[in-house]
């Protein structure tokens, strides 16, 4: 092959590339996700993104340049539960992909860049969640620098992202935000209640096992549910068994818990696909919360008790 045909072949290749990152370059219609190429961008530019969904994700391919995201979202409620709040407080964490390479990721606030997530090339550590809290009016963003590389090919820099109008998010995934007292503390009858009409999932079930989790600095509890009032994914599974579905919940491994016999009632959130533990309180302790509010009409919402 010539030179000069292999120049041009070459030459072709690279626009066909940069025609083809800019056509991936969009956000999807409900304006969840963002996938685009650096090949795109301008030398020394940012590219200014903003999302407006509760989750979604972000798929920079080549990093060149920088970009910056904002994120408002459209958040249908504010639930309570051990931590909870209802001051308009927003709890986002980013879950950076195993090969997050060729950027870094930063927190901006009032001008203010923090570290949340480094360029992962070389590294075999398992990818941290990281989270952070914004209040109602105040202006923060996501920047993401691409760092230099001669070698930009297979670089992507990736990551998915959750909002939550209350603390529940970041008590399962960054414990160094809030004390394990309030994290672990039991939740009273009112926020059991709110908590079973505001959760992710509301199962009833026992306990098979605990188990410790040191990379995800969590204990994961194993559940045979014998009752699935409601799930958002499908956590809960019957598998062989007709009588029963069995799932895993996660919860922080400071709050020390342990296999116990007795039904429990498990509430919780879902964070990047995985069950995170809220009120969970026994059964029999919230069946008597439950018919007692019942007959006063101070029920926030119905649920087909035995």
């Amino acid at each position: 092959m010539s030179a000069y045909r292999f120049a041009w072949i070459y030459a072709f290749w690279i626009v066909f590339l940069i025609c083809f990152d800019v056509a991936m370059s969009y956000y999807s219609e409900d304006q969840c996700s963002w996938r685009g190429s650096g090949l795109s961008q301008q030398q020394g530019s940012v590219e200014q993104i903003s999302l407006h969904c509760s989750e979604g994700t972000l798929d920079w391919l080549y990093p060149t340049g920088a970009l910056r995201l904002t994120l408002s979202p459209r958040l249908p409620y504010v639930a309570v539960g051990p931590g909870g709040s209802s001051s308009g407080l927003i709890t986002a964490c980013v879950k950076p992909s195993e090969q997050f390479h060729g950027a870094q990721l930063y927190l901006e606030r009032d001008g203010v860049l923090e570290l949340l997530v480094g360029d992962r090339l070389g590294t075999s550590a398992p990818p941290r969640v990281r989270c952070f809290s914004r209040l109602p009016g105040e202006k923060v963003a996501l920047f993401l620098q691409a760092t230099p590389h001669q070698d930009i090919s297979r670089k992507i820099a990736s990551f998915r992202y959750e909002l939550r109008g209350d603390w529940s998010a970041q008590l399962s995934m960054d414990s160094n935000q809030v004390t394990s007292e309030d994290a672990c503390r039991p939740c009273n009858n009112t926020e059991i209640l709110m908590a079973v009409c505001t959760s992710d999932f509301v199962v009833r079930g026992n306990i098979r096992s605990v188990e410790d989790d040191d990379t995800l600095r969590a204990a994961v509890i194993k559940v045979s549910a014998t009752r699935v009032f409601r799930q958002k994914y499908a956590l809960f599974t019957s598998g062989n068994s007709r009588l029963t579905s069995q799932g895993e919940i996660r919860t922080l491994l400071q709050c020390g818990v342990k296999p116990g016999p007795g039904s429990f009632l498990f509430t919780g959130r879902v964070h990047f696909g995985e069950a995170w533990l809220g009120c969970a309180p026994r059964y029999k302790d919230f069946q008597e919360a439950y018919l007692k509010a019942k007959a006063a009409q101070q029920i926030p919402c119905e649920l087909p008790i035995d």
